[in-house]
Order: structure tokens, then sequence, then C-alpha cells
């Protein structure tokens, strides 16, 4: 009797189809890449105005006539989105001698109605081009505002008498501004809003008005949004993504990379939360 021989199988491992993974790694690359391509027509679609303007498309001078920078892109298309707003300027010894006789409009389409000029610094410094600044706005017909910027480790009475002994406001002009972005080294934080409370209420004692008190966006939301609800905000954001400005604000200054004609260099450039008509209803009277 023949005794049946049982054969072992061997067991076979199918690898799987090159084929297969290589398409699918093709689909991922082309996916990204897909998206990518997208992202950037997603882009370039919402920037279309300035990026019309940065290559000339829009304007009347060419690329040979004024050196422009990415940063234009976003000023041109903040200002579009804010047509009809009062835009301005605000300028202190850092701008030199301004020729102000040249300073109106921005690419020769925005007007410049306002003007917002640095007085004083701390306890004991003036702005070297304060008077210069002043009269030539004035001569200029721009609205002007004076600010005062602040030093958190000075006596705040002390700041406020400088700026009312250098300060003359008349009919026309903008309230009395406190420039605030710094915290205290030697004083806690609820020393530094005792500080500034002294110095607002010394200012609308003076000119009987009360002053606008400008900062950065970050340092309002955290230490003055609540605190000081009573008064209005001059605040400023130039990040890339802030295309408008908030029901909140009364100025927004949105860049510090401008040019205006009579300006050497940079300047910071702003937009008021209405129109001119507007404007002139919160200058001094």
């Amino acid at each position: 009797m023949r005794k049946k021989v049982i054969r072992k199988r061997t067991a076979v491992v199918r690898k799987p189809k090159r084929k297969a993974t290589a398409f699918s790694g093709k689909f991922l690359r082309y996916s990204l890449v897909a998206v990518f391509v997208l992202f950037l027509l997603g882009v370039g679609y919402h920037y279309r105005n300035g990026l019309a303007y940065y290559f000339s498309f829009k304007s009347d001078k060419s690329l040979k006539d004024k050196a422009k920078r990415i940063s234009d892109v976003r000023n041109f298309q903040v200002l579009e989105n804010h047509e009809g707003k009062s835009i301005g300027l605000d300028v202190s010894e850092y701008q030199g001698n301004i020729r102000w006789s040249y300073v109106d409009t921005l690419e020769k389409k925005y007007p410049l109605d306002y003007v917002f000029i640095r007085a004083t610094v701390g306890k004991d410094r003036k702005d070297r081009q304060f008077k210069r600044n002043w009269l030539g706005a004035k001569e200029n017909k721009l609205i002007r505002g004076a600010y005062h910027y602040y030093r958190p480790n000075e006596n705040s009475l002390e700041q406020a008498k400088l700026f009312i002994h250098t300060v003359t406001l008349h009919k026309g002009d903008l309230p009395p501004i406190l420039d605030i972005e710094k915290l205290p080294k030697n004083q806690s934080l609820d020393s530094l809003k005792v500080g500034l409370k002294r110095w607002l209420l010394t200012v609308e004692s003076h000119y009987k008005v009360k002053p606008i008190i400008y900062t950065g966006e970050k340092y309002y939301n955290d230490f003055l949004k609540e605190e000081f609800s009573d008064y209005l905000f001059w605040i400023a954001n130039y990040n890339f993504y802030r295309e408008k400005i908030d029901a909140d604000w009364l100025f927004w200054q949105f860049t510090e990379k401008a040019t205006v004609p009579g300006i050497k260099g940079n300047v910071d450039i702003n937009i008021y939360n209405g129109d001119l008509q507007q404007l002139q209803f919160i200058t001094v009277e």
C-alpha cells in the first residue's frame, strides 16, 4: 500500500503593485501643487487692485519713475477699501525738514486732510521740528493735531505741563493726543494707569476738550480697552491681514512705509473713521 505524500505549499507573499503606489504619490503631489496654485490665484484676485497699481497698470507713473515696494500693494488695497474716508499722516523730527507746500495727496489720487505732529516727549523734551511743522501744516491748510509721547517712568504731571506749555490749540485743530506705547520698568501697571489718567485729566482741564489716545492694537486690547473705554482711540496696526478699520477706532495708522510728496523717506499714513466733514466736527471750537 502506497503512502500518501503530503507536499507542503510555500506561502507566496505578493508585493504591492508599484504602479498603484507611484500613481497615488503623483496624485498627492499634483493635488498639493493645484491647491498652492489656487491659493496664489485667490491671493492675486484679492489684491488685484494693489497688484495692478504695483505693476503700474493703473498709474500714470512707470516703474522707472518711482521705486515701488511690496508693502505698497497692501497700502493701495487699504486705501481702496476706505474710499470716502478722510486720510492723513503723522510726522515728527525724524522726517527732517518737510516741504509743506508739496504735501497734498497720495499717488495723485487720495487727498491728505490732516496731520498729527509730535510736540513733546516725556517731561523735558520738545520735538525739534514741532514749531516749524505746526506752522507749515497751518499754512498748507491741513487740519493739524499735536501729540505727546508718554514716558511711563517719568512724572505724568510734569509731562502734561510740558505739553500745555508747548502747544496752543486754535479753532479747527484736532484734540490733544497722548501717545502711549511702552510698559513701565520701575512701577506697576496700576501705577501706569493712574499716571495716564492724571495726564489726560490735566490736559482736558486746560484745553476744555477730551484728549485722544494713540497706541498699538495689542497694547489697546491688553491694557487700555476696558479701563479707558470713555476715550477715543487712534490705533496702530501694520499687519498684512488687517485691511479694514474697526468700528471702535477713531483713527487707524495702517502703515509706516508710505511716501508723500515733500517728505524724504517713509511716513505714517492714517485713516479717519469718517469723511472730511465728520472729521471737522470733532475739531476744537
